[in-house]
This record gives C-alpha cells, structure tokens and sequence, in this order.
C-alpha cells in the first residue's frame, strides 16, 4: 500500500507540475508558430524591397540568407527564454556551443569569411561568365558559403568561397570587349599574302567583330609542314562566340575556293619485304 501511495504521490505531482508548464509550453509553442510566420513575412518584404532596389544580385542572396538565419536564431533564444530558461545562462551556453561549432568548423568560417570578399572586391558578380577552380560556368548564385556556377553543359558547380577569395579568377565579363586569338596552318606552296588578305576580309565583313581596334594577322611560326597564321580580332562580350565561329568556318570555306591548303598530320608506312 505505502508503495502505491508514493506511486499516486508521483502521478499527483506529474499532473500538478503539467498543469503548471502547459501554459508556459502553449505560449511557447504560439511564439514559435507566430515567430515562424513572421518570419516568412519579413523575407518576403526583404525580396521584394532588394528587387524594387534594383541591388547587387549577388549582395541580395548573401543579405537575405543572413537576414534569415538571424531572425532564426532570434526566434530560438525567444522561445527558450520562454520554456523557463535564462538569459544568462542561455547566452552562455551559446557561447561555449558556438565556440565548439567554431573550431569544428573552422573550413565553414574561412567560406563564410570568403563570401565576405567576395561581395567586398567583387571580382564577379552574378551573371558573370567566369573560370575557376578548373570549373567554367555563370555565376547562377553566391550564398554565405559557396558560390553556385552554371556550366556550358547546364550542370550545376558548386565551389567554396574560400577557394574562390584565395585563389586565381579569370572574369570573362569584366570588360565589355575581348580578343579572340585563332591559330591556322597553311601549305608552304600556298601564297602568304592571299591568306592574310581574306583573313582580313573575313573579318571586315562580319558586323560583330570591331574594326577598332583593326584586326591583325601575323606569321606566328614556321613549322615542320606548315605556315602557322595567328589572327587577332576584339568583339563585345555578347558577340564573341558568334565571331569566333563565323571566322573559323568562312577561313576554312574561302581557303577552298582560293586553293589554300590547310596541312593536316599524314603517316607514311613503308612495308619490308
């Protein structure tokens, strides 16, 4: 009997102690709902003022995911504040957790530091045509720790800002012209001066390419089997591969007509016998 005594004791006490946390867990559980709601709010009305704003893309995803983790983390003191534990004590065991997290996630923090830099220099910014990290890509997104690139073949890249602050870029974008360098061999039978010529041709034709600075033509090398001609152009950014491609097939084209070989590699085997 004195068994079930403590036992309806214990279940009293239970009950007592449920019927005084249920007000406290409930008001809890609305600040946590409501918080979560207002959350979503204020995202939304952050998106909306940056796209009205007409700011940095790249500054506009790294702002609001910032945005977004500290209402989160200000949500969480709130309702554990709320549950019944101080503030004292809630702030340091923050402090020794966010510690631990630090030195265990030492590699998170130089990425975070990274995409500091990043949004600081701005060596490229969303939209961007850029190389690094053996990855070629546009920058499609640049988030608290890594930067998203677009690829040629439409995967999706995803490198660390800290590899992308601490090492070589090349930005595609950066200026609004760019060279184009094509490198084609001729026949040492083949007139020189007729090849430079509709090379140039080619090259006033085409509307994309700039007839400031003039494109040039140059004997880069005398090779084994063939005279090596380097052709220089500049195009806008946005007419660069149009360019490019319009030279390489008329060249190869007016070659044709003009009997202008393009030397290819040939193997000649000998049989013993």
């Amino acid at each position: 009997m004195e068994n079930l005594s403590n036992y309806d004791q214990y279940l009293s006490m239970a009950a007592n102690w449920f019927w005084d946390f249920a007000p406290t867990f409930a008001f809890a559980l609305i600040i946590l709902l409501v918080g979560l709601w207002l959350i979503r709010l204020i995202n939304r009305f952050v998106r909306k003022f940056f796209e009205k704003a007409d700011y940095d893309l790249a500054l506009e995803s790294f702002l609001m995911q910032i945005i977004s983790v500290g209402l989160k983390v200000t949500l969480f003191v709130a309702v554990v504040t709320q549950l019944g534990v101080k503030s004292s004590s809630l702030l340091a065991v923050l402090g020794s957790a966010g510690l631990a997290i630090g030195l265990a996630l030492q590699g998170s923090l130089a990425n975070f530091a990274g995409g500091i830099l990043i949004l600081f220099f701005k060596p490229f910014k969303v939209g961007d045509w850029i190389s690094a990290q053996g990855v070629d890509g546009t920058v499609k997104e640049i988030t608290i720790f890594t930067t998203k690139l677009n690829t040629f073949g439409n995967q999706l890249a995803i490198i660390p800002n800290a590899q992308l602050s601490n090492n070589n870029i090349i930005n595609y974008n950066a200026e609004k012209t760019r060279r184009d360098k094509i490198d084609v061999g001729i026949s040492y039978g083949s007139n020189i001066k007729e090849a430079k010529d509709i090379l140039l041709q080619i090259c006033k034709e085409q509307a994309t390419i700039l007839k400031e600075p003039e494109p040039q033509v140059f004997v880069g090398e005398l090779a084994e089997s063939s005279v090596n001609l380097s052709l220089r152009f500049w195009a806008k950014n946005e007419n660069f591969w149009e360019a490019h491609f319009f030279v390489i097939e008329e060249l190869k084209s007016r070659f044709d007509k003009a009997n202008i070989e393009i030397p290819f590699p040939q193997r000649v085997v000998h049989r013993q016998g």
